[in-house]
This record gives structure tokens, sequence and C-alpha cells, in this order.
């Protein structure tokens, strides 16, 4: 059975950032890059236990794919896939665990489909 794939606003706003450092040299790499984030996510409709236990949280749900230099975190409920964050590989992870801990408001329950 397939689950639901959400994005977290927060996650969804990651993608952009990069999405648009790339699209200042080349609009048509970052509609691909784009792409093919948005394709690895729409797989774990499926597969969603293809990657691994993301090693900074003690939560086995709590899962990684590694596309191209980043790293595409998910949590996985028997439902739901929800991407909860999307970060270069070489960044500390701390830096999202503290804000997903003190999220602005609004952004708290609101995934992006």
């Amino acid at each position: 059975m397939a689950r639901k794939v959400k994005w977290t606003e927060a996650a969804w706003s990651d993608l952009e950032v990069v999405a648009d450092y790339i699209a200042r040299d080349s609009q048509l790499y970052a509609a691909a890059f784009v792409r093919e984030i948005r394709d690895a996510a729409r797989s774990l409709a499926y597969l969603a236990e293809r990657g691994r236990v993301v090693p900074e949280f003690d939560d086995t749900s709590i899962r990684e794919l590694f596309v191209r230099h980043y790293r595409l975190i998910y949590q996985v409920t028997k439902q739901v896939v929800v991407i909860i964050g999307f970060v270069h590989g070489a960044r500390n992870l701390q830096a999202l665990l503290e804000r997903e801990s003190n999220p602005p408001p609004g952004d708290i329950g609101k995934p992006k489909q």
C-alpha cells in the first residue's frame, strides 16, 4: 500500500533556497534538481524503509535518503511519509534540530503536499 508523502514548510523552504541558488547560474539545472528531489521524495510512498535511520535521531521512524550531496530527511508512519528536512550532507544537523524544536508560529502541523 502506498503512503502519502508530505513536506513540512521548513523542508520545502530549504529546497527552494537551494533551487534559487542554483537558478542564479541556470534555471534549467535548478528545475532538473528540484525534479530529482521531488521524484526521490515521491518514491518513498512505496519504499519508505529503504532510507537509512538518521544517526542523529534516536528514532527508527526517522530516515534519510542521500540525493546528490543532500540529505532528504523524513519520518515514516503507517500511512504518511513526512519530509522534515532537506540539508546539505556537510551541514551540522544540530541547526535543523533546534529549528524544528522552535518552529515559527503557523508552521506546526502544516505539511506541504
